[in-house]
């Protein structure tokens, strides 16, 4: 049996009610201010279709989930960090105190649509900073990084319930590091920035964290936990999050790229982070 998970900021009981009668669900169930599960529905894939097109015009989310998926089942969550965790793509940030956003920015988007292999996008991005003082990394970190609204409340109730966290991201260990101890994550993944006396050197030493290199982490991780696939939640955004969101039982596409949302179980367009909590029972 599954349920619609139906959420947003103003779900309108009419609305709600069409929701329902559109999915055959045998009851409404209010799980918070923002939030309702419509249970037992058993409608037909082109009603889930009408009711996908009826939520997202309405700006809410909805997540057809299985009945009795409990979050203290799960063993892991694993998050990318640019555009999912944080608000920000860090590296197009750091790009702006060099005055070269733009540049940057094109590329970025570009390697989240999957046009272009992600490490060489990295590379030739990366390049571009070469000179920047490293009082930039502290800069975009201190006054422009800011976190994904209820990213805090998710990895509370995360770890509250015994779920662990990774963060894995073709950024940069800078920030990663930071988010690790500020937010309690246990295990991270991330890129370097070669600094030569106080400035970008423009070369990332060692092997680039890549999309196959995401899931490859998010694998060895698993076998070292003891753990299956079905009990790991991933969490993205661009098409280098697709092969670690295949290591996850539940994959979650966070304001996601097109073909992150057509791959991944649920999507969340409209609401933060926190929603994540509500896929679960």
């Amino acid at each position: 049996m599954n349920h619609l998970v139906i959420q947003g900021e103003d779900i309108a009981t009419p609305l709600l009610k069409e929701l329902a009668r559109l999915s055959a669900a045998t009851g409404i169930e209010r799980v918070n201010a923002r939030c309702f599960r419509l249970r037992g529905v058993q409608a037909a894939p082109a009603s889930l279709q009408q009711i996908a097109s009826l939520c997202d015009a309405a700006r809410l989310d909805c997540a057809l989930v299985p009945a009795g998926r409990k979050l203290g089942a799960m063993g892991l969550v694993v998050m990318d960090m640019d555009s999912t965790l944080i608000s920000i793509e860090c590296i197009d940030e750091i790009a702006d105190l060099q005055g070269i956003k733009p540049q940057v920015a094109a590329i970025t988007a570009s390697a989240m649509r999957g046009e272009i292999d992600f490490a060489e996008s990295l590379r030739r991005r990366v390049a571009l900073l070469a000179g920047l003082p490293q009082d930039a990394l502290h800069r975009v970190y201190q006054e422009r990084l800011r976190l994904s609204p209820g990213a805090e409340a998710m990895l509370a109730a995360m770890h509250q319930a015994g779920v662990r966290s990774m963060l894995v991201s073709g950024g940069f260990r800078f920030f990663t590091e930071r988010l690790k101890e500020r937010l309690g994550l246990a295990y991270t993944l991330a890129n370097e920035l070669e600094i030569e006396d106080g400035k970008l050197t423009g070369r990332i030493p060692g092997a680039i964290v890549d999309a196959e290199a995401k899931a490859a982490a998010v694998r060895k991780l698993r076998g070292e936990l003891g753990i299956e696939a079905g009990q790991v939640i991933g969490i993205g955004d661009g098409a280098n999050d697709l092969p670690m969101l295949r290591e996850a039982g539940v994959s979650v596409a966070y304001r996601a790229k097109p073909a992150v949302r057509a791959e991944a179980n649920h999507a969340i367009n409209h609401c933060g982070l926190d929603a994540v909590l509500n896929l679960f029972e």
